[in-house]
């Protein structure tokens, strides 16, 4: 029964994706029972993700659609009973020139947004400014170069210490604070092995490789909390460093980062940071 409603929800989606002009993804930003889709877009790049996401799923139905009724016309058409006598027709030139050409032009469709959604990823515009993620075993640090070298450690918080509302193994004591409406450029290291930066809502995934600096970028459309995690395999508590990007309005960061840089030479800065080091060793 099970396996019915879920058939019957994937067939309503690929109903609702040809006859509407695409899959309508689920709103959510954490993982939700019986979801489907992607999580809702929150920057440029993601909206691309999703309309080729949708446009795939679309082409991918017209074609699964398409050779299931060659293969069912095959299977009543040409059976040994229907058509005891068959024919020794070998070759026809314009079946084949068909079935050559047109999966050409299917892939040719598919490549044009493919390789155009690349270079957006890839090519990193003008940025306002410019955050470091850097992943160590086994939790997140961020430094932030143009606000006066303001660095924050980001550990989990274990289930015991998890107030109401907050998500199980996604909530970090400290967040990435960005601002709403800006071009970020964020560079990605590892400090010891092989991390990944990844938030879904931002379509942004790119490895932390120790020694090496990766770079990617994402425009937040709105404020709120985005959750991410590593999703690099990098040892036994990989499932432990979630990523938390706090996205405020100009003036929230602004306060914030005053606050951040009185508080860099306190001892109380020293002693969280400190302390954030030993419980994630």
């Amino acid at each position: 029964m099970r396996f019915l409603n879920g058939f019957g929800l994937f067939a309503l989606a690929v109903a609702l994706g040809l006859a509407g002009g695409g899959f309508v993804p689920a709103a959510f930003a954490m993982p939700v029972d019986r979801g489907m889709g992607l999580p809702e877009a929150v920057t440029p790049v993601m909206h691309d993700l999703v309309a080729l996401h949708n446009w795939l799923l679309i082409t991918i139905s017209i074609i699964v659609a398409f050779v299931t009724l060659l293969l069912v016309i095959v299977m009543v058409r040409f059976n040994r009973r229907a058509n005891p006598t068959p024919t020794k027709t070998t070759h026809n030139t314009l079946l084949e020139v068909a079935w050559t050409v047109l999966p050409v032009m299917i892939l040719v469709a598919i490549a044009i947004p493919s390789f155009r959604l690349l270079y957006k990823e890839v090519v990193i515009p003008e940025a306002e400014m410019t955050v470091k993620a850097v992943g160590y075993q086994w939790y997140w640090g961020y430094e932030y170069p143009d606000q006066g070298d303001i660095s924050i450690i980001s550990n989990m918080v274990e289930d015991a210490d998890l107030q109401e509302g907050q998500p199980r193994l996604f909530t970090a004591d400290e967040a990435m604070v960005v601002p709403v409406d800006t071009t970020i450029r964020v560079i990605v290291t590892g400090a010891d092995v092989i991390h990944a930066f990844a938030v879904p809502q931002f379509g942004v995934r790119i490895d932390a490789v120790p020694g090496r600096l990766n770079e990617t970028w994402f425009r937040a459309e709105r404020t709120g909390m985005f959750y991410g995690q590593c999703s690099e395999l990098c040892g036994q508590r990989h499932a432990f460093m979630p990523i938390n990007v706090l996205v405020v309005t100009r003036e929230e960061f602004q306060q914030w980062t005053e606050q951040q840089q009185a508080a860099a030479g306190t001892n109380d800065k020293v002693k969280l940071a400190q302390a954030a080091v030993a419980n994630a060793r």
